[in-house]
């Protein structure tokens, strides 16, 4: 059996049922190496808040807390993580997997692993499309990745954006392995559809008329996120610029930018444009089930996670290019649009095109089912077992 050891800066919530997932396999045996310990909760500084997800992040797979040096808030350092090496050595793993390259401690644990014969897979969302630099930083940049794909043996690609950039930094084709970025897809849409029945009944808690369309962004109010590009889009869908546009537009979160939004329906004197703060877990699949469509205006984004969980509420989405998510599960005329990011007059088109036809959003939200179905967690599964394989074969 192919021991693995997975190490990761901290629980994450996507993550928790995938790992259950992969504990369950004869093959294979896993064990998870946490940076830190922020089950209990964490000081989200994009949400501008404390989370405590709720949902089971620690259950049902074998897991330990590394000791660090440093602790504090979650950055490139910190936590600064020790005794990786002994840990990999004393478990007699064959195979360290990475999720995250650019931390020091994976870093760190990347040679250590290397230095004791074992194989590294890595794991990371990057896909370069906000990389502008020249001169030092560039040659320090290339410089890494030399390192990196010298190093690691097995690079798993979330996405096309994600492969394709590991190609651009020189990674052998033969050695990227396709496990895409997935939510629990059967979470999100059994209880989407339990929620479908008291519909009309959170319409009323929230106060929006029956008739009216409804358009959702669901995640960090922060400046990264495009949220002020969406403001400025939905007030392009008035008629005069005064008066309140057909569709509501709903913001599911919380950070810097809510007191902008606040500010501008106000302004407006818009009844139309509601901030709901943060939602949890649980909490989204209502809403998405109560959204006619969402968009995610990221300016930049590295997968959008939040498209997958929407995407298995039958829900017809809109992205900007910079979303990485894009090109694999946004299929524009099929299932929703994508628009140059930061192009308010862009995304207005988009969205109003989408909502004049009620009947072509409900299509769509169909195609969207069709397509999350097929980028789950088996796709994951069998992806790590094919690099699994290569590793072995290679070692032979």
């Amino acid at each position: 059996m192919v021991r693995v050891a997975y190490l990761v800066s901290h629980p994450i919530q996507y993550q928790a049922p995938l790992l259950r997932l992969l504990a369950q396999q004869p093959d294979f045996s896993l064990k998870v190496l946490f940076g830190a310990n922020t089950a209990a909760g964490i000081r989200d500084p994009g949400f501008g808040t404390d989370i405590k997800w709720d949902v089971p992040l620690l259950q049902g797979y074998e897991h330990e807390f590394l000791p660090a040096l440093a602790g504090g808030a979650l950055t490139s350092v910190r936590p600064l993580n020790f005794g990786i090496g002994r840990r990999l050595k004393r478990g007699g793993y064959d195979v360290l997997w990475i999720h995250g390259y650019t931390r020091l401690s994976h870093i760190l644990a990347i040679v250590a692993a290397k230095r004791r014969g074992i194989k590294v897979m890595v794991r990371d969302e990057a896909h370069g499309a906000n990389v502008r630099e020249s001169g030092p930083r560039e040659r320090a940049r290339r410089a890494f990745y030399a390192f990196l794909t010298r190093m690691a043996d097995a690079f798993l690609a979330i996405g096309t954006l994600n492969h394709d950039y590991y190609r651009r930094i020189g990674v052998p084709e033969t050695r990227i392995f396709s496990v895409p970025y997935a939510v629990d897809n059967s979470f999100f849409r059994e209880r989407a559809t339990a929620a479908a029945h008291r519909r009309e009944e959170l319409r009323r808690e929230l106060c929006l008329a029956p008739e009216r369309p409804i358009v959702l962004f669901a995640g960090k109010l922060i400046q990264r996120k495009g949220v002020m590009t969406l403001l400025h889009a939905y007030s392009r869908l008035s008629s005069d610029r005064r008066s309140e546009p057909e569709p509501c537009l709903l913001f599911a979160g919380d950070g810097q930018q809510r007191s902008a939004i606040e500010e501008f329906a106000a302004a407006s004197g818009w009844k139309s444009i509601r901030v709901l703060g943060f939602r949890n877990q649980t909490e989204l699949p209502a809403l998405y089930d109560l959204c006619d469509l969402f968009v995610l205006p990221s300016l930049y984004e590295p997968w959008g996670l939040v498209v997958n969980e929407v995407m298995n509420a039958g829900k017809a989405v809109i992205v900007s290019d910079r979303v990485g998510c894009g090109p694999d599960l946004v299929k524009p005329g099929i299932n929703g649009a994508i628009f140059p990011a930061g192009d308010a007059q862009a995304l207005a088109a988009a969205m109003a095109a989408l909502l004049r036809d009620r009947n072509t959003l409900f299509c769509m939200g169909k195609r969207s089912l069709e397509i999350i179905g097929h980028w789950s967690f088996n796709e994951d599964l069998m992806g790590i077992r094919a690099a699994l394989a290569y590793l072995a074969s290679s070692a032979s």
